[in-house]
């Protein structure tokens, strides 16, 4: 494929959307094969930078200083955050990751801010499409997170993403991600940052039944 056809498939949102879609049912079928699934399971930061990446390509709002350093102030602080969630197990509960998620600084995979930063992205985007108060979008973006780290949790462990002390998922878990959540989209809404993305719903749908799936059947 000639590099400009390539370009052209990339900028037309419909072209990616489909790709995302067979994308992830691949993914399920080589998570669920025996033979492929230890493979499948190490794409998973190559899976968020690619997704993050196209959602990079497909913002069509101004990147302006603000939502530069807001947008980093959220990835760093979700890194750091789960720093210390690892090392103390005082937000989250008591954890520990595994290989799944790829290279880790301080028993911390390097690409959890980034997963941070694009489920409050996503999220946004589907928010601030609804005509209402900030402080319902807020709720609704650290509810739409809640819901997709709820069923995230459960195949976690079997993605070899982390693992709970004794296997169990403390309701602290739950109680500091609705937080965590809130405070992020309450940083987007009251500092005026815009995210407009055709790619966004595409993305979070496609995550959330990825590991629907999974769920049901790995």
């Amino acid at each position: 494929m000639k590099p400009n056809k390539l370009i052209t498939i990339i900028r037309d949102p419909r072209e990616v959307q489909r790709f995302l879609v067979w994308f992830y049912l691949i993914g399920v079928a080589g998570m669920l094969i025996p033979v492929t699934s230890a493979f499948f399971m190490r794409l998973t930061p190559l899976a968020l930078l690619m997704n993050f990446g196209l959602l990079l390509i497909h913002h069509e709002n101004k990147f302006s200083t603000k939502t530069i350093l807001i947008f980093s102030l959220i990835l760093l602080s979700g890194f750091f955050i789960e720093i210390l969630g690892v090392q103390t197990g005082i937000i989250f509960g008591e954890y520990m990751y595994g290989k799944g998620l790829g290279c880790k600084l301080w028993d911390t995979p390097l690409i959890i801010g980034l997963n941070w930063l694009l489920l409050v992205y996503t999220t946004t985007t589907i928010t601030q499409k609804i005509k209402t108060h900030n402080i319902i979008r807020i709720a609704l973006g650290a509810g739409m997170m809640l819901i997709y780290d709820v069923v995230m949790e459960q195949v976690a462990p079997r993605m070899d993403m982390w693992t709970w002390k004794d296997g169990i998922i403390p309701i602290e878990n739950y109680i500091a991600w609705f937080v965590i959540a809130s405070l992020f989209h309450t940083l987007i809404q009251f500092t005026g940052i815009k995210i407009r993305n055709k790619l966004s719903e595409t993305v979070l749908i496609a995550q959330f039944v990825f590991f629907v799936i999974l769920f049901i059947l790995l």
